[in-house]
Order: C-alpha cells, then sequence, then structure tokens
C-alpha cells in the first residue's frame, strides 16, 4: 500500500516538474527587454557604437529609398496615366542639333550693376566663346521672325524693347514673353539721355515711363534691364538706375545692323567682331528686317564656331512705379495700322 502511494506521489511531482520547465522553456523571459517603440527608442540613449551603426543604418536606408522610388517612378504605375499635354511636350528642343543654351545666368541688380566691356567694365562673367543675344528696338512686325529663328534653334535672348512700340504692338511683345525671353526696357521713346535738352526729370521720366509701358502690355514686372539709346548715359541717369536697382546693358560686339544693307552683311559684321573678341553681349535689333532675315544664318554660324549662348535672368523683377503706370494707363493707343508718322528710332540711328 505504501508502496503504491509513494509510486504515485513520484508520479505527480514528475508530472509538476515537466510542466514547469516547459512552461519555462516555451514562454517569454519575464526579464526579457520588450520591443521598443519609436518613443522607447527617443528615450533611451544609445551607445556611441550603437549610435554610429543606426546612422549608417539610416543613410544607407535612405539611399535605397532614393533608389527605389527612382525605379518606382520609372515602372509602369497600374492605371495609365494620362497621356502628357501638349504644351510639355512642345518645351523639349526638337532639334537636336540646336544651338540651345550653355548655361543661364541669374542677375542680382541691386545697385545698378553694368555690362558690356564697351562702358562698363566690372563684370566679366563671360569666358571663351560665350555670347549673350541681345535685341532693342521692337516689338515690331519683324519680331515674329526673331522668335522663330531662336525658337528652332532652342535659345533665349533679352529684349530692350521702346514703350511706345508696345503702345503699337502689344501682342507682339506678349509673343516674347510668352517665349520665355527676358525682357527689360530702353526708354519710351528711343530718346538721347545724354541729350542737354533733356532736363534730368524729363531723362527720369523716359525710363519709367518705358519700364510702365512694358508693365502694361505684358500684364507683368518687366526685367530689371535697361540699355541707353545709342548706349548715351550720365552721371545723373547712371545713378538714377542705381536707386532704382537696375542694371545697365552696354555692348561688346556690335552688329551695326541699323545700317547694314543685308543679312550677308549684319553676319559678317557679327562673325569679324567675334573672331577678334571671342565672346561678349552682341547688340542687335529685332525691328530691323535684315536682322530677322540673317538670324537662322547667323545662329547656325555660331553653333559651327563654337560658340555657345549664355542667358541672362534677373533674380527679382523690378516694381514700377504707380504714377507711371497710371501714366500709362491714361495713354491713348495709337492706331496699330501703318507705319507711326516720324518714327522714333529712325530719327536717332547714328
Amino acid at each position: 500500500m505504501r508502496s503504491a502511494l509513494g509510486l504515485m506521489l513520484a508520479s505527480v511531482v514528475t508530472a509538476i516538474v515537466i510542466a514547469g520547465v516547459w512552461f519555462w522553456t516555451s514562454s517569454p523571459r519575464a526579464d526579457a527587454a520588450p520591443p521598443q517603440t519609436t518613443a522607447a527608442a527617443k528615450a533611451d540613449p544609445l551607445p556611441a557604437a550603437a549610435k554610429q551603426a543606426a546612422k549608417d543604418d539610416v543613410e544607407t536606408t535612405a539611399a535605397l529609398s532614393k533608389r527605389a522610388d527612382a525605379t518606382q517612378a520609372a515602372a509602369p504605375a497600374a492605371t495609365p496615366a494620362p497621356a502628357p499635354a501638349p504644351v510639355a511636350a512642345a518645351s523639349k528642343c526638337a532639334n537636336p542639333d540646336a544651338l540651345g543654351i550653355s548655361r543661364t545666368v541669374v542677375v542680382d541688380t541691386n545697385g545698378g550693376p553694368g555690362f558690356g566691356f564697351l562702358q562698363y567694365k566690372q563684370y566679366d562673367f563671360l569666358t571663351d566663346k560665350e555670347v549673350v543675344l541681345t535685341f532693342d528696338d521692337g516689338p515690331w512686325p519683324t519680331t515674329p521672325a526673331v522668335l522663330k529663328a531662336l525658337a528652332d534653334e532652342c535659345t533665349k535672348a533679352v529684349f530692350f524693347p521702346i514703350g511706345l512700340h508696345t503702345t503699337y504692338h502689344p501682342d507682339i511683345l506678349r509673343q516674347v514673353a510668352a517665349a520665355g525671353h527676358t525682357i527689360g526696357a530702353h526708354t519710351w521713346s528711343h530718346a538721347h539721355l545724354a541729350s542737354k535738352k533733356l532736363t534730368e526729370q524729363q531723362a527720369k521720366d523716359e525710363i519709367e515711363k518705358g519700364f510702365s509701358a512694358v508693365k502694361l502690355a505684358l500684364g507683368a514686372n518687366p526685367a530689371p534691364f535697361f540699355r541707353f539709346p545709342a548706349l548715351a548715359h550720365t552721371p545723373a541717369t547712371t545713378a538714377y538706375l542705381g536707386t532704382r536697382n537696375i542694371a545697365m546693358f552696354s555692348v561688346d560686339v556690335d552688329s551695326n545692323d541699323f545700317k547694314s544693307k543685308s543679312a550677308d552683311e549684319v553676319i559678317n559684321n557679327v562673325m569679324t567682331k567675334l573672331d577678334k573678341e571671342h565672346k561678349g553681349i552682341i547688340l542687335m535689333h529685332d525691328l530691323q528686317k535684315h536682322t530677322a532675315q540673317a538670324l537662322p544664318t547667323l545662329l547656325r554660324k555660331l553653333k559651327a564656331g563654337g560658340y555657345k549662348v549664355v542667358w541672362m535672368k534677373a533674380k527679382t523683377q523690378l516694381e514700377t512705379l504707380p504714377e507711371y503706370d497710371a501714366m500709362m494707363a491714361k495713354t491713348e493707343k495709337p492706331i496699330a495700322t501703318g507705319r507711326p508718322i516720324g518714327n522714333v528710332v529712325q530719327t536717332v540711328a547714328e
């Protein structure tokens, strides 16, 4: 009887021991650390070595994530995306051998810096074989042909329109803006600002009315870029432009297109001077028909000669003065048909 009872008691103890061992080994340890949440991880600083390992992991993960995102973006989506708009397709250059733009220069016009070594020698930002394309005296019916030549070569220029001309052809100036070119101003009436017949106030009026006329045509502020008619400046006018933070443009290579008798002469003028100067701001006039005719060939010659176009943009646009904006808004527009009487450019082309 005692033997049977002892055997039974031993069996029970053995069963309890086995159950305890099973429970101890299969259940989570009471002293094991629980998984950390993000908040818990931040609250528990890591040792230096662990921190470095974590930093390396984050950087590697971030790099991999970028590659993964790029791969995912390149992969076709489950739902087909809508076809791109025609405008987006047109933004790409269709000419694989275009002259194009080698680089874009953003100009901080604070203080009224000057560009073009004929007069201003402070900023020599162009390297060998680099040119800036500039056009004065528009907008005019010849301007669209200039725009087409530039578009065909996927390149950009700086335009200096005459304020009065913008009242004749505001739609053409808007074409210049729509093509993405930089638009400054070239006075209101192409007045010779160094003339002794003009007072300082009249010179200021010519400058400000020109910019406000451009703004009226575009419905947006122009670039604070200005070129003096006939490159004629005075200490007073240059100082005034400085107070308005307007950059002044001179020239390195003058096409002399206003007195050229053919497109070939315009091309020869530019290329001959470039062969001597090797770089520079090129002055042309989109008002001149020979320039419009010459430009497609001239741009190809620039490309063949190894020249590269630098496009100049302003860091900020010019805030025109309200009193001149109001003055321009009240200006009665001339009839757009027919050539204006006493064309302002022809009287001073010398």
